[in-house]
C-alpha cells in the first residue's frame, strides 16, 4: 500500500495546472442563490457532473429541490458512487457549490469571478468556500483511479446547493427523500472548515441565531431633532448595550475556537437618503454563534429584554426577526471512525497529530448530525471565506487532495 499511495501522492503532485484550470473553470460558473441575487448552481453543477463522469462512475445521480424563485425552477444536488454498495461503510466527501456575493468590488484587486494566481494561491470568489473542497475530492480519486489501486471500499462524492443560506434547497431535502444513500457507519467528510495547518477534525459546532432588529423611531428634519425620534441613534444604543449579553453568556468551553458564544452586529440597511433628516427607521442584523450549554430560546428572550428596556429608555418600538436558527445538535464523538481516519490521513500526508475540536461557524454537518450521521468536517483553511480577495493556496488543495486519497483505499 505504501508504494501505491507514493504513487498517487507523486500523480496529486503533478496536478498544479488542473488545479489552476478547474478554478478558473468553477469561479467563472457563478452559483449565487435567490436570496443573494442570482440564478442557482445549475452550470457550475452541470462543469462538476462532466469532470464526474470522465471517472467512470458507477452511479451518477442529480437531485431537483424545487425553487420557483430561479428560473430552471429547481436547485440540483448532484451524487456520484464509485465501487459497490455493501455493508461495509463507504466513504463520502461532501462539497457545496453555492458561494457567497463578493461584497464591495472596491475592496478586490481584480475581478471575483475571474481567478488570478499570486505565487502558489488561487484568487477568486469561491475558490476556497467551497471550490477547495470540490477540487481536492476529485483530483483525490482521479489519481486513485489513474493509478489503477483498488478503492478499499465504496467512495461518494456529492456537491450540494443552498448550502450559504440554510441547506433547504441542498442537503436538507437530499437527505429527506434519499436517506438510503448513507449508512450510519460510512466515514462522512465535510470540507468546509478548518485550520492552516489541516489539524483540526471539527466535531462541534455552536447554534447559530441570525436576527433582524428594526428600531421604528419618529423622522424629522436635521435641524429640528426634537420634534422627531433618531431611530440610527437607537440603534447604536442598543448595538452597545448588546455587551451585556456577552458578559451573561459568558462560559468558555475549550473544545471550541473561540471558545466563547460570539454576539456580533452585523448588516445594517439604509435608512434616509439624505443627511439633513433625521432617520425614524434603522434595520439592523446580528449573528449569534452560541455553546450549546445555552438554550437558543434562553438567548432570544434575552436579548428581547434588553431592547424593550432601551426601547422604553428611549421611546422607541424595537422588533426582533429570526432570520436564521440552527439549533447545536449532539457533537460527533471524537473517537467515531471517521476522526480517527481523518487523523491517521493527515499524520501520514503532513506528519502533524490532528485533534477534535468545534467551531462557531455552521456547516451542513450539522443536518448529518441531527439525523444520527457522526459526520467530521476538515480542510487546510486559510480562513479568506467570505472576505474580499477570497484566496487559496495550491499546495493545501493538493495536500488534502493527499490525505482523501488514504481515506479511499486505506484496509
Amino acid at each position: 500500500m505504501m508504494n501505491h499511495l507514493d504513487q498517487i501522492f507523486a500523480r496529486i503532485d503533478a496536478c498544479t495546472l488542473d488545479v489552476i484550470q478547474l478554478q478558473t473553470e468553477l469561479t467563472a460558473r457563478v452559483a449565487l442563490g435567490p436570496e443573494n441575487g442570482g440564478t442557482g448552481e445549475h452550470e457550475k453543477i452541470a462543469y462538476v457532473k462532466t469532470l464526474l463522469k470522465e471517472l467512470n462512475p458507477t452511479v451518477i445521480e442529480e437531485f431537483h429541490a424545487i425553487d420557483s424563485r430561479v428560473p430552471a425552477g429547481y436547485r440540483p444536488n448532484l451524487v456520484a458512487r464509485w465501487g459497490e454498495a455493501s455493508e461495509a461503510p463507504a466513504v463520502w466527501i461532501l462539497s457545496h457549490a453555492d458561494i457567497v456575493p463578493p461584497g464591495d468590488p472596491n475592496l478586490w484587486q481584480s475581478d471575483p469571478y475571474k481567478v488570478v494566481i499570486e505565487e502558489d494561491r488561487v484568487i477568486g470568489r469561491g475558490v476556497e468556500d467551497n471550490q477547495h473542497g470540490i477540487v481536492s475530492s476529485y483530483l483525490a480519486l482521479k489519481a486513485v483511479l489513474e493509478a489503477d489501486t483498488p478503492l478499499a471500499r465504496q467512495v461518494g462524492l456529492a456537491i450540494v446547493a443552498d448550502e450559504e443560506t440554510g441547506s433547504e434547497y441542498g442537503l436538507v431535502p437530499l437527505l429527506a427523500q434519499r436517506s438510503d444513500l448513507f449508512k450510519k457507519s460510512d466515514w462522512i467528510v465535510v470540507p468546509d472548515a478548518g485550520n492552516e495547518t489541516g489539524t483540526m477534525i471539527e466535531v462541534a459546532e455552536k447554534s447559530m441565531l441570525w436576527l433582524k432588529l428594526t428600531v421604528t423611531g419618529k423622522q424629522t428634519h436635521a435641524s429640528t431633532p426634537h420634534r422627531g425620534n433618531n431611530s440610527l441613534y437607537g440603534a447604536a444604543r442598543l448595538i452597545t448595550a448588546f455587551d451585556k449579553i456577552k458578559s451573561r453568556f459568558g462560559k468558555k468551553d475549550q473544545l471550541f475556537s473561540p471558545p466563547v458564544s460570539t454576539f456580533e452586529c452585523t448588516k445594517i440597511e439604509a435608512n434616509v437618503p439624505n443627511v439633513n433628516t433625521v432617520p425614524g427607521r434603522q434595520v439592523f442584523y446580528m449573528d449569534c454563534r452560541i455553546l450549546p450549554v445555552y438554550e437558543v430560546e434562553t438567548v432570544i428572550g434575552a436579548i428581547g429584554d434588553l431592547a424593550a428596556k432601551v426601547a422604553q429608555e428611549l421611546d422607541l418600538k424595537v422588533d426582533i426577526q429570526v432570520v436564521q436558527r440552527q439549533d447545536a445538535t449532539e457533537a460527533t464523538p471524537v473517537d467515531a471512525p471517521v476522526v480517527k481516519a481523518l487523523e491517521r490521513a493527515v499524520l501520514r500526508v503532513t506528519g502533524r497529530e490532528a485533534r477534535p475540536m468545534g467551531i462557531g461557524g455552521g456547516t451542513f454537518a450539522a443536518f448529518f448530525r441531527r439525523a444520527g450521521y457522526p459526520a467530521a468536517v476538515w480542510s487546510t483553511a486559510p480562513h479568506t471565506a467570505h472576505q474580499p480577495n477570497e484566496s487559496c493556496p495550491i499546495p493545501d488543495i493538493l495536500s488534502d487532495a493527499k490525505v482523501f486519497a488514504c481515506l479511499f483505499v486505506e484496509e
